[in-house]
C-alpha cells in the first residue's frame, strides 16, 4: 500500500484539466437525472477503503435516494480528485483540508464541507527487524521512502529534531509500495496510516516499529479527511450540497455504529478493489476503538456533530507547514503565509442537534 496523504498532495503540482472539459462538465443539465433524482458524481481520492466507507454505506442504505440524489462513485482522475472537483468534472470527492490548502495556494477554489477524521492517523515506521532505528532521532542519516512532497519532509524533520536529532536524511522516491521499498533495503523508514497499512502490518506483516506525529512535535491535525466540493457549487446550488452532505453524514454515522456491516457493504459494493472483508472489518474496529471520527459518547449525547470541521487543529498544522516553507504557488514560488482554515471549510451544511443525529442512524 502507499502513504496516500502525501501521494495525493504531491499531485497538487500537476497541470489542470482542459478548461474546455471543465466548461462542458458544468453545463446547465449536469445534474439532470432519472426518476426525479438529481445526478451527482463523487470521486474517490485513491482506491476504495474505510476512509470512503460512509459514501458507500449512504448509497447502499438508500440515504442518497431519500435525499433525492442519484450518486455515481467514480475512480480518481489522473490529475487528482481535487483538480477534478475544482474544474467541475466531479461534484464532490474525498480529500482533506490540508489538500484544499495546498491547492488553494495554487489558485484552486475548493471547500471542505464535512470533516470525518478528527485526529491524525499517520505513523512513521521502520521494519521492526531494523534494530538501528528505535526512535525518530534514529532516522538521522537514514533513507526515507517518500512520494516527493515537501510536506512529508517537514513532518519527518520536525519529528527528528524534537527527539534530539539533526533532521538530516536521504530520500528515495517510492513507486507503489512503501512496504516493498523497506523490505528491499532501498529505504530505512516511511509513512503509513494506522487505520489501513498499520492494520495490514498487524494482520499480515511485516512487523513495524512506528512513531506518531503528535508525540514528536508536529502540531495540529494533518489528516482532516472528509468531503470537498467547489466554491462554485456551494454558491450556485447550496441545497444540492446540503442534501449530499447530510446523506453522507448519515452514512458515516451508520458505519461508525455498525462497523462490521459497513465493512461488508464496502467489500461487496466496490468489487474492483478486491478487498478482504476481515481486513476491512479490522480497519473499522481500529477507527472505532481509536475514535478517529470523534468521541462516540459526545456524538451520542449531541455534544459533538460527526463531520464537524476542526478549524483550530487544521490551522495549527497549516501554520507549521508555512513556517517550514512547504507551500508553493502555481509557479513553484514558496508561499510563506498559511492558508486560513475558516476560508477553506464550512460546517453550514451538516445536520446538527440530537434530533438530527438520531435521524442520521435510521
Amino acid at each position: 500500500m502507499t502513504f496516500r496523504r502525501f501521494l495525493t498532495r504531491a499531485a497538487a503540482a500537476a497541470a489542470a484539466l482542459c478548461s474546455v472539459l471543465a466548461f462542458a462538465a458544468c453545463g446547465a443539465d449536469r445534474h439532470a437525472g432519472v426518476d426525479g433524482l438529481r445526478h451527482v458524481t463523487f470521486m474517490l481520492s485513491w482506491a476504495p477503503d474505510t476512509n470512503h466507507i460512509g459514501v458507500y454505506v449512504a448509497r447502499n442504505k438508500g440515504y442518497y435516494r431519500d435525499a433525492g440524489l442519484d450518486v455515481d462513485i467514480v475512480a480518481v482522475a489522473q490529475s487528482g480528485a481535487e483538480q477534478a472537483v475544482n474544474n467541475g468534472v466531479a461534484d464532490f470527492a474525498l480529500s482533506n483540508l490540508t489538500n484544499v490548502g495546498v491547492y488553494a495556494t495554487k489558485g484552486a477554489q475548493l471547500k471542505q464541507v464535512m470533516q470525518v477524521q478528527q485526529k491524525t492517523s499517520a505513523i512513521w515506521c521502520a521494519l521492526a527487524s531494523n534494530k538501528a532505528i528505535e526512535r525518530p532521532r534514529d532516522f538521522d542519516g537514514r533513507t526515507f521512502a517518500t512520494f516527493g512532497s515537501s510536506e512529508s519532509d517537514a513532518v519527518v524533520r520536525r519529528m527528528i529534531e524534537t527527539d534530539g536529532g539533526k533532521g538530516d536524511f536521504d530520500k528515495v522516491t517510492v513507486g507503489t509500495s512503501t512496504f516493498a521499498t523497506l523490505a528491499s533495503g532501498r529505504a530505512d523508514f516511511g509513512g503509513f496510516y494506522a487505520t489501513w497499512e498499520g492494520v495490514q502490518a498487524k494482520m499480515n506483516g511485516p512487523e513495524l516499529r512506528c512513531f506518531t506525529e503528535p508525540d514528536y512535535g508536529v502540531p495540529g491535525n494533518a489528516d482532516s479527511i472528509g468531503i470537498i466540493t467547489s466554491d462554485r457549487l456551494v454558491d450556485d446550488d447550496p441545497e444540492l450540497v446540503r442534501a449530499f452532505v447530510q446523506a453522507t453524514q448519515r452514512g458515516y454515522r451508520y458505519a461508525y455504529e455498525h462497523g462490521d456491516e459497513a465493512a461488508s457493504i464496502l467489500v461487496h459494493d466496490a468489487p474492483e478493489a478486491n478487498l478482504d472483508e476481515a481486513f476491512v472489518a479490522e480497519s473499522m474496529r481500529t477507527i472505532v476503538d481509536g475514535q478517529y471520527w470523534g468521541d462516540r459518547k459526545q456524538i451520542d449525547d449531541g455534544d459533538f456533530v460527526l463531520g464537524s470541521i476542526d478549524y483550530d487543529g487544521t490551522q495549527r498544522y497549516f501554520d507549521f507547514l508555512a513556517e517550514s516553507d512547504a507551500y508553493a504557488d502555481a509557479n513553484g514560488r514558496v508561499v510563506h503565509e498559511a492558508p486560513r482554515s475558516h476560508d477553506l471549510a464550512t460546517d453550514e451544511f451538516l445536520a446538527v442537534g440530537a434530533q438530527d443525529a438520531a435521524h442520521n442512524t435510521q
